[in-house]
């Protein structure tokens, strides 16, 4: 007999995944695909839906119809209506943790092309040009400082040893971390950042995380540290963190995300020899929609058809993810 509840995934899905979660609710509608014609006029009926698409930007949440929860496919949720859906008394999961490898990977790519200037090697190439770029920095058994100790930072924490380095890291509850030397509060950031040869921003976007970093935080950091943002663009003043590296306040930076996207042209962040820019790819991995729905979503779902609420990942309206 059917349920009439119906379930929206707005991505496209494996074979595997799509058996995998039919076979946990067998008697539900389900539609799927990134073709918003298979699901579009489903929407108002869902009591789940996976993703977030343009056609979801029209929808009551502070007035659902049938819809009881929202799993996004990106870890933050800093664009969700979040206070209709908290009237609505809707649950959202985040994909938080997914990133965990290919961001940390990231992280280190940019931390070591700057430290190595590959950056510099790779311009030089273009113009078939022999020049040493004055090469001498090294990553090994320097401190770096890890702002936002959840999965990304953990894991960035990890392979720091790999290196040698001395770990500080930053997270609101204080609480220790296994690869983390010494465990700091956002409002010890003034104590953490003279001390760090690398600063890694891999925070959630929050009206408290809005501008964190602007010039007074820049100018606590050494002037031969090197800066890498993959949190939120809107975390940093840009501004204020060009003045930074245009005045030798900052050795450089490499920069995933940014206030507005894609960054404009006539951004001076482009041109600075200093600066490694990646287009908010650092989460990219070809293990993406796999980790999504077996590690977050279906573990959600065999608690959700029991009564309760989905667990892994349920944001917290009051902190905001």
């Amino acid at each position: 007999m059917s349920t009439n509840k119906q379930l929206v995934i707005t991505h496209d899905l494996s074979e595997e995944s799509v058996k995998q979660i039919q076979e946990v609710i067998p008697e539900w509608s389900f539609y799927h695909g990134k073709d918003s014609e298979k699901w579009e006029s489903k929407l108002d009926t869902s009591t789940i839906i996976v993703g977030w698409k343009k056609q979801l930007q029209d929808l009551n949440f502070a007035e659902p119809k049938t819809l009881q929860w929202l799993q996004t496919w990106s870890a933050g949720v800093d664009y969700l209506p979040l206070e209709e859906m908290k009237k609505g008394n809707i649950a959202v999961t985040s994909a938080n943790g997914v990133h965990a490898y290919p961001i940390s990977e990231t992280i280190f790519a940019l931390m070591l092309g700057l430290t190595r200037k590959i950056h510099a090697y790779v311009r030089n190439q273009q113009t078939k040009t022999w020049e040493h770029e004055n090469l001498k920095l090294e990553i090994h058994e320097k401190t770096i400082g890890v702002i936002g100790v959840g999965e990304i930072g953990k894991e960035t924490a990890k392979i720091s040893k790999a290196f040698g380095m001395n770990v500080l890291g930053v997270r609101h509850s204080g609480k220790e971390a296994e690869y983390v030397d010494e465990m700091y509060t956002p409002d010890q950031l003034a104590e953490v950042l003279p001390q760090c040869d690398y600063v890694v921003v891999t925070l959630p976007l929050t009206p408290d995380t809005h501008h964190l970093f602007n010039k007074e935080v820049f100018q606590l950091m050494k002037k031969d540290s090197f800066f890498i943002n993959i949190g939120r663009g809107e975390i940093v003043h840009e501004a204020d963190l060009v003045d930074a590296l245009r005045e030798g306040n900052l050795a450089g930076a490499g920069l995933d995300v940014f206030e507005k996207e894609p960054l404009e042209e006539n951004s001076p962040l482009w041109d600075m020899e200093n600066v490694i820019i990646t287009p908010h790819t650092a989460g990219a991995t070809e293990h993406y929609q796999e980790r999504v729905i077996e590690e977050i979503f279906i573990p959600n779902l065999k608690q959700f058809i029991k009564g309760e609420s989905p667990s892994i990942n349920l944001v917290d309206y009051n902190k905001g993810y």
